[in-house]
């Protein structure tokens, strides 16, 4: 159904049972899946990709040009994962030439007034309160929870299942299943709360518990624990998720 006030151009591609509200508008180069809404008032750009039973609310952008100076009109998307939903003056701006697109995974909550920069990538079951902003190529894996008013410097790389106090300012990569708070951000433990609301077993939490014990408790500095963790610890994939992190990171970790 598109109501009548809506301005939607004919070569967008819409799915099946899609609700396009009262003053809506929607350029030509967009997809919209089966069952997706737009409330009112939504604002649907060129290169914007929308999943599947999405629900986006008034004053939501998807695939605006994005603010980077670099970017000189080439082709590029804003893709949203199936069963995401978008709350008011969420903006989601396109990719440039250095990823060709922004991602927002499934099932994800965005809450109202964050921004997600050109080149992102988001997991699935993301959790972003209240005016979170990521700067650009910004790296968030799945089940993370962000808490509200949280600024993330560009190329920051957030871990799955973190939880971050709200207010934060991060400019340090963050691993997995860790919780970060205080000024400025630090290692505070691990999301016990977190982990068993997605099943994580007792033997895995402990698991967790000890391997950041040693990396931010312990004599040993990052470099020596991550050759001890593996003759330390049986494999497992906790075990495998943190120690790949680390070694990856492109900004340093998150310090206690």
């Amino acid at each position: 159904m598109i109501h009548p006030s809506a301005c939607v151009d004919p070569a967008a591609r819409i799915g099946e049972d899609v609700e396009i509200g009262p003053f809506c508008y929607v350029q030509g180069d967009v997809e919209i899946g089966d069952g997706t809404r737009l409330i009112s008032h939504v604002t649907v750009m060129d290169g914007a990709r929308i999943g599947r039973n999405c629900t986006v609310y008034p004053g939501a952008v998807v695939g605006a040009q994005p603010q980077d100076l670099k970017f000189k009109g080439e082709k590029t998307t804003a893709e949203v994962g199936d069963g995401t939903v978008l709350r008011e003056c969420v903006t989601i701006h396109r990719g440039t030439a250095s990823k060709g697109c922004t991602i927002v995974g499934r099932n994800c909550l965005i809450m109202a007034y964050c921004h997600v920069a050109h080149d992102c990538r988001l997991g699935d079951n993301i959790i972003m309160s209240n005016a979170v902003q990521l700067a650009g190529e910004v790296v968030i894996d799945d089940c993370a929870v962000i808490g509200g008013g949280t600024l993330v410097h560009q190329f920051c790389h957030l871990g799955s299942y973190i939880m971050v106090q709200g207010g934060a300012l991060i400019n340090k990569d963050i691993p997995p299943y860790v919780l970060a708070a205080r000024e400025p951000i630090s290692f505070t433990g691990v999301n016990v709360i977190g982990l068993r609301r997605h099943g994580f077993q007792h033997e895995s939490i402990t698991r967790i518990q000890e391997i950041y014990r040693i990396l931010y408790n312990s004599d040993m500095n990052f470099a020596d624990a991550l050759e001890r963790l593996p003759l330390m610890f049986e494999p497992s994939p906790e075990l495998e998720l943190i120690l790949g992190f680390i070694k990856n990171s492109g900004r340093g970790i998150l310090r206690g």
